[in-house]
């Protein structure tokens, strides 16, 4: 059985006093809709984001 350790709750208020007004945002869950990893194409490429086990993402080339 495998089981997740629950995400700790983070104070966003920081973060988002950064971001501009007129910035897009999305949210990490919204793109990953419950996997750990997805493909974006870019220009030509592709890149593969990744959340770790620790909740932390990668994007890798």
């Amino acid at each position: 059985m495998t089981t997740t350790a629950p995400r700790p709750v983070q104070d966003t208020s920081s973060v988002a006093a950064q971001i501009p007004e007129s910035a897009q945002t999305i949210d990490s869950e919204d793109l990953l809709k419950g996997s750990r990893q997805l493909f974006i194409t870019h220009r030509g490429s592709i890149y593969r984001l990744l959340e770790t086990r620790n909740g932390k993402l990668i994007l890798q080339k």
